[in-house]
């Protein structure tokens, strides 16, 4: 089995400006489709961060680790103008990833 070409970091809100998640993955519509059913246990499933805000690709694991490092340490006035800069209304992109049919599943 073959690498994965793309690795995602991403950031996940419960609402604009409320509680957010910062992860990396290698298949992001997996991995924010198990945040969305709650199937995560810890921070994301006790304050229910289901809305996909941010996200961006990395062409190394070593490089979308980094960044998640580097974004976990930032102040949370600094992802949040990440976000903004992205997605100024703090939009759930999860339906830009997926077809309507997968996203009601």
């Amino acid at each position: 089995m073959s690498a994965p070409d793309l690795y995602f970091v991403y950031i996940l809100a419960n609402r604009p400006r409320g509680a957010i998640y910062v992860g990396v993955t290698n298949e992001l519509v997996r991995r924010v489709s198990e945040h969305r059913q709650l199937l995560v246990a810890g921070h994301t499933k006790k304050y229910v961060i289901t809305q996909l805000v941010w996200f961006e690709a990395h062409d190394s694991i070593e490089a979308a680790i980094a960044r998640e490092k580097r974004l976990k340490r930032w102040r949370r006035a600094w992802k949040n103008e990440l976000i903004e800069e992205m997605n100024p209304t703090w939009r759930d992109l999860w339906f830009d990833l997926v077809d309507q049919d997968e996203a009601q599943a």
